[in-house]
């Protein structure tokens, strides 16, 4: 008899984040349990050594430290075996050299996942590009375990790693202050207040004599960014 696979709905933004318990590179993790208080960024990649997939494996091992400042830990996912995953990351740390970085040693854990039940969780399995391997997805998930971003990725497309740390930077920024970033933005942008739909509070800040706040009309007010 055929076995039928199990395939799950995609989780949304704004949903809770599916729980799993998984083999890595790091030990056994139980999410969310043992990320509480945290941002989390879960991707995964096609398969190891493959050189698309290494090139991200280095850029975000260099990167690392710089989402720990941002309360934010990495976790990695393929459909590889644990014994494939520290082959691959012990080669990538001996012997690959590539765009200024050198002897990169991944300490984020690394997702075993031959059965593929976290992948399909998260949807990550999307038979019309492969039935047996993971897309180049990121689920960016806040301290709640709440969905806050998706992107996906084609095969042949590296993904941009100081984008993913700028919406970081922009879901934190507009939690802490209730406003919301314009297109482009960056630490030290002005920023959109208030956040969409609420003109009523817009036509009020037109009138406001606030020096930070300046309105370009009714519906588009923004404000300097003094922290």
């Amino acid at each position: 008899m055929e076995e039928v696979k199990e395939f799950h709905r995609m989780p949304l933004i704004g949903d809770d984040a599916p729980e799993f318990t998984a083999v890595t590179t790091q030990g056994i993790i139980n999410f969310p349990a043992d990320y509480k208080g945290k941002w989390v960024i879960l991707f995964s990649h096609p398969a190891d050594f493959t050189p698309v997939c290494t090139s991200e494996f280095m850029t975000f091992a260099r990167m690392a430290p710089e989402f720990k400042e941002l309360n934010t830990e990495l976790i990695g996912l393929s459909v590889d075996s644990l014994y494939a995953h520290i082959a691959w990351l012990r080669t990538i740390q001996e012997k690959i050299e590539w765009n200024g970085m050198k002897g990169m040693e991944v300490k984020f854990p690394l997702i075993e996942d031959i059965s593929m039940e976290v992948a399909n969780k998260f949807g990550m399995i999307q038979p019309k590009q492969s039935s047996t391997q993971a897309v180049r997805a990121v689920f960016i998930m806040d301290p709640e375990a709440k969905i806050r971003t998706i992107l996906y990725y084609p095969l042949s497309t590296g993904r941009n790693m100081d984008e993913i740390k700028r919406i970081i930077l922009a879901l934190q920024k507009a939690d802490a202050e209730s406003v919301a970033t314009p297109a482009d933005w960056r630490p030290g942008d002005d920023l959109i207040v208030p956040p969409a739909g609420s003109c009523g509070t817009a036509q009020e800040r037109m009138e406001s004599e606030d020096d930070d706040t300046y309105c370009l009309d009714w519906f588009m007010c923004l404000k300097k960014d003094t922290k």
